[in-house]
Order: structure tokens, then sequence, then C-alpha cells
């Protein structure tokens, strides 16, 4: 995936990120998002991943670009410091403990065959009915899962059996991302 974004362009979404959630949590106001010019414009996919003292704190995302970029990464930032249900809400003393990881989506593609994921750099979603479950390309580089067990756990996530993905009624899609965090620029302010 070429790259959307200079590395000034993303310090300045992780910050907004973490101006966004101070301020909501503090407030309850949402922030006016970023100019939406240039890269900010730009209606695509995006996740905004939390983690404290190295562990998942919280993540949601928007597969879809349904506006700019700016706005997703506000909503989504909101969302993943409030309203993950695997966790409970982010306090705002608790933000000096967390780090921000943004993930740009590429646009969803249909796959037939399964032998065209790249593990590391494909992500996966998977529906099958009403089941629906995804997982960012950088989570099976983390747990170093190979291509049948990024789909398994895919199908887990989706609230299927792990091997649903073998079903032709299980549909398939890929997407990159290009993915950043503070813990990339930590020699820089953010």
């Amino acid at each position: 995936m070429a790259e959307l974004l200079s590395d000034a362009k993303k310090l300045e979404l992780l910050s907004f990120a973490r101006a966004t959630i101070e301020e909501y949590l503090k407030e309850g106001t949402r922030r006016p998002p970023l100019l939406a010019a240039g890269p900010y414009a730009k209606k695509c996919g995006a996740f905004v991943t939390l983690h404290s003292k190295g562990r998942l704190r919280g993540c949601i995302g928007n597969m879809v670009g349904e506006g700019p970029l700016a706005l997703t990464i506000r909503d989504m930032a909101i969302a993943a410091a409030t309203g993950d249900p695997r966790f409970h809400r982010v306090d705002k003393d608790e933000m000096t403990s967390v780090d921000i990881e943004i993930s740009v989506l590429t646009p969803l593609e249909k796959l037939d065959d399964v032998s065209k994921i790249e593990v590391g750099k494909h992500g996966i979603l998977l529906k099958r009915g009403y089941h629906q479950g995804v997982l960012l390309p950088q989570v099976a580089s983390e747990y170093g899962w190979d291509r049948e067990t990024f789909l398994s756990q895919t199908c887990q996530k989706a609230g299927l059996l792990p091997d649903a993905w073998k079903d032709s009624q299980t549909e398939i899609f890929v997407f990159s991302a290009e993915v950043f965090g503070e813990k990339d620029f930590a020699d820089q302010k953010t």
C-alpha cells in the first residue's frame, strides 16, 4: 500500500486523536475535526486502537469511509475509549498510560481464493449471514499466525466455528492498512 500520510500528518492525527479523547472524557464534547483538506478529506475506513501498559485497552473502527478521514478518526478515537464492549470506559486519569495507534484502511476486496491472503499485509473481514468478524493486518504478525490460523481466529471473532472460512457461504474480504502509533514517534512530541 502506498503511504497516504507523511510523518507530519501521522503525528498530527495522533495528536488530534489524543486531544479528542481527553476533551471528550473531561468535558463530554466532540472537538471539530481537523481541516478536511488533502489527506484528511479522503473517505477511507480507519481503526483507532488503544493500549495501556502493553495490553489492548480498546479498538473500534469503521471498515468503509463514510466521511472524511479526520471525522472518522475523531469518532473512532472516542468510541475506542468509551464504547468498546470488551472494556470499561477509559478514565481521564488513565490517559497518561494509554498509547494510541491508528490504522487507515484501503477499500475492501472480495476474495474467492484464500491463498491470496498475505499474512502481515492483509487484514480480513469475514461474513456469513448475520455473523461478521474483522482482524487488522498487524494482529496476525503480532501473534505469529499463519494464514489458516488467521482465518480461523477471524471466524471465531465472528462467532463462527474455526473452519467456517472453508464454507462457500462465507464471504471473505481483505484490506491493507497504513498503521502508525505514538510509539513510532516516541522521540517526537505528539
